[in-house]
């Protein structure tokens, strides 16, 4: 019996190290299909051995161990992290689906890389030398977002006394005080919710608090009264871009409150990142693409008065001052090989920009007739079999 309760884990623990040995971002485990894997962006079969219910109930509760495994029974989801051994650790997602049960378990490095090791833009490095405010870290899920956060507290850390508070769910990297007081909460265990915790932050005396998501109201609004108090706030969104990222913090408050937090948003913004992952040309990876808004009195200004779509102009005419426009990014990456047209395609703000590099062939060429039809999906004729 003893033996036979032992091999789910062994199980499970094997698949994880071939999630490490072959560099992928992503075990995914469903019940009734294969274990599969996302390397560079593209999901891959692991075998051809079929989950069942008993394998995946094994696996997931000796991942959760029994309490949250109780609170998973209970709710039908649960996150968490779960370490490996001390080079690699995940962020596991177990819940419920159509078929049975599910996890998907995202690989966190145990060592937290540097700002120029992950190879994003110089200027990123100085929305952690700056004293208050809020600096937001945007991008759609498994864009790095975390990643590159955590070498944002690292840089902090390294180089400033400062305490520091991050909340989160779960908590992804594990940050050792060095010259700064690092305390590292987590919702659902530490403190009931992101608002609760950003709100006990404030009478804790802290001087940097990094927000895992900011995703409702209650949450954003502590978030911007805490920068006006002169905290610093590193918080995340799931937005694309500069521009989406303001409207989705005013968008998110009633109509007769957002004349309000606009002047807040204005006063408190110190910069967004927004970043994106763009599948190499040579297949050997994926690389960050960044758009930076660096807030200055213009920028201010825009907010303020609600002129949101005049922050591209901003974007495009401040590369003086370390400014970054999405789109200009992504020309680089490919004018310089790096990238190929569909990658550029598919990634950019302005499609048409890059659908003239599309190749010429009938995939690519369906996706230049959304570019040149104002965006939307071109009509294909439906052939019906008499």
């Amino acid at each position: 019996m003893s033996a036979v309760a032992e091999k789910p884990r062994i199980l499970i623990d094997d698949l994880f190290d071939i999630i490490v040995a072959n560099k992928a971002s992503d075990l995914h485990l469903q019940e009734g299909q294969p274990p599969k894997m996302r390397v560079h962006g593209d999901i891959k079969r692991i075998n051809d051995t079929v989950l069942t219910k008993e394998v995946m109930t094994q696996m997931l509760s000796e991942v959760a161990g029994p309490v949250r495994w109780e609170a998973f029974d209970k709710k039908g989801d649960a996150d968490l992290a779960y370490e490996l051994n001390a080079d690699s650790r995940f962020r596991c997602n177990l819940h419920r689906q159509l078929h049975g049960l599910g996890g998907i378990f995202r690989l966190i490095p145990n060592k937290i890389a540097t700002l120029e090791q992950l190879g994003v833009p110089p200027i990123i490095k100085n929305f952690a030398n700056i004293k208050g405010g809020l600096v937001l870290v945007t991008g759609p899920t498994g864009s790095g977002k975390s990643t590159t956060l955590a070498a944002l507290v690292d840089y902090i850390n390294s180089s400033y006394a400062r305490h520091i508070i991050t909340i989160e769910e779960p908590i992804e990297f594990v940050h050792n005080n060095k010259l700064s007081i690092i305390t590292q909460r987590e919702v659902g265990e530490d403190t009931p919710s992101f608002a609760d915790g950003l709100r006990n932050a404030m009478r804790e005396d802290a001087d940097v608090v990094l927000v895992g998501e900011m995703r409702d109201l209650e949450t954003i609004a502590l978030a911007l009264t805490a920068a006006e108090t002169g905290l610093l706030v590193f918080g995340t969104l799931h937005t694309n871009n500069a521009r989406k990222t303001v409207d989705r913090m005013i968008d998110v408050f009633p109509s007769s409150q957002q004349p309000q937090v606009r002047t807040m948003l204005a006063a408190s913004l110190r910069g967004i990142v927004a970043q994106l992952l763009l599948k190499k040309k040579d297949g050997s990876g994926r690389l960050a693409v960044n758009e930076i808004l660096i807030a200055n009195s213009a920028v201010s200004s825009i907010i303020r008065e609600g002129k949101v779509e005049a922050l591209t102009d901003v974007l495009i005419t401040g590369k003086g001052e370390g400014m970054q426009f999405m789109d200009d990014a992504i020309q680089r990456f490919y004018d310089s090989g790096q990238i190929n047209a569909q990658e550029a395609y598919m990634k950019a703000i302005d499609k048409q920009r890059f659908a003239p590099f599309l190749p010429k062939d009938d995939s690519a060429g369906s996706l230049s007739n959304i570019a040149t039809n104002g965006g939307k999906p071109v009509p294909v004729p439906r052939i019906v079999k008499k």
